[in-house]
């Protein structure tokens, strides 16, 4: 607060207190303690209100000036749509009550309140569906009449795999990347730990990458959820708002969003399910990096992360060598390969070349 508005300030709270002090003056007689205590009391009381209501004041323009930049357009014109539409049905139900003498214009006003509230949240949260009935549609996406947007999460964009799978073109729709998830990114990589620190910038990297690619629908979402303090929840909320899909690699969000009826498409999930499938006999190529549980053996990783257990490989770490798979296990860690050394397998590689003659031959 500047002096101007102090002085201001001072002066209407000054003529308040006179104006008390005089008014007082028919009620309690001509004491001038009195009258001169009254007049004080209602100043300092003057002042102290008006200080208040003028930072209320500023404090509920600057909350709405924060809010109506994070709105989108879309948000906004849905709303109002929604509102203006609320009350002309209120005005429809609550006409027919205006006879009622003194009941009908209560009933008319909590019509009109009621259907305007309701046409207003319906509208904002509505919102996209309402634009994509306005917005001109050509004969290509006549079809798709549905958003099929995905909301990424901070897991998802700091684990990077999506940047792949949108450039394979296996994606549809557009990504959506909401503003309070890119200042959680800025906040992660900001942090004085060095890995959390490194997973924000790669988080960041990424999202530049992939805004700077020309093939890749990527929108900023600008809008927030005031009332919500958690990330996720705010997730959740925009993927209802939106009625789109949400890609994350949290456990717990991923279970919270199914819960809640929230499609979710898992980077994990997606990666177990297009392993390289091997059967036994076949061969390929591993780097032995470490030993094994049990004595003799040897541990290498194919490039989708899939264990494979080399049998009598521990003389062979840190070199790449052939091997032929014997078996395949699935566990609730993921998958394990079991293999042996070419070299060693070439008598069952023999042997089942021999069952196969025997099936063709009888």
């Amino acid at each position: 607060m500047n002096k101007r508005t102090l002085v201001f300030f001072i002066l209407i709270s000054v003529l308040i207190g006179t104006w008390a002090g005089v008014m007082s003056q028919g009620y309690l007689g001509g004491d001038w303690r009195v009258i001169c205590l009254i007049g004080l009391g209602a100043t300092m009381g003057s002042l102290i209100l008006l200080r208040l209501t003028v930072l209320y004041c500023i404090r509920g323009w600057d909350y709405f000036n924060a809010t109506m930049e994070k709105t989108s357009v879309e948000v906004l014109l849905g709303g109002m749509l929604g509102m203006l539409l609320g009350i002309t049905i209120g005005f429809i139900l609550g006409y027919p009550f205006v006879v009622i003498d003194i009941a009908g214009e209560y009933i008319k006003f909590v019509s009109f309140f009621v259907c305007g509230f309701l046409g207003l949240n319906i509208g904002r949260k509505k919102a996209y569906d309402f634009m994509n009935l306005i917005r001109p549609t050509n004969s290509k996406d006549s079809l798709a009449l549905y958003r099929n947007d995905k909301v990424l999460d901070t897991s998802a964009i700091i684990d990077g795999r999506i940047y792949d799978v949108a450039l394979s073109g296996f994606l549809e729709g557009e990504l959506v990347v909401p503003a309070f998830v890119i200042e959680e990114l800025r906040h992660i990589a900001d942090s004085s730990d060095y890995i959390r620190r490194s997973k924000g910038r790669r988080g960041l990297e990424i999202l530049s990458k992939m805004q700077k690619h020309p093939g890749m629908k990527i929108g900023i979402y600008e809008g927030d959820f005031p009332d919500e303090r958690e990330v996720d929840m705010k997730l959740l909320r925009l993927c209802k708002d939106l009625d789109a899909s949400i890609v994350t690699n949290d456990y717990n969000l991923n279970k919270v969003a199914e819960l809640q009826g929230i499609k979710v498409l898992n980077v994990n999930e997606l990666t177990n399910a297009v392993k390289v499938i091997v059967f036994p006999g076949e061969t390929m190529k591993v780097n032995i990096i470490k030993e094994g549980k049990e004595d003799g053996q040897g541990v290498g990783y194919l490039e989708d992360g899939t264990m494979v257990v080399v049998e009598n490989g521990q003389e062979e770490i840190g070199q790449e060598i052939e091997v032929m798979v014997t078996s395949v296990f699935q566990t609730a860690a993921g998958r394990m390969i079991f293999t042996k050394k070419s070299k060693e397998g070439s008598r069952i590689s023999q042997t089942m070349q021999k069952l196969q003659e025997v099936n063709l031959f009888g």
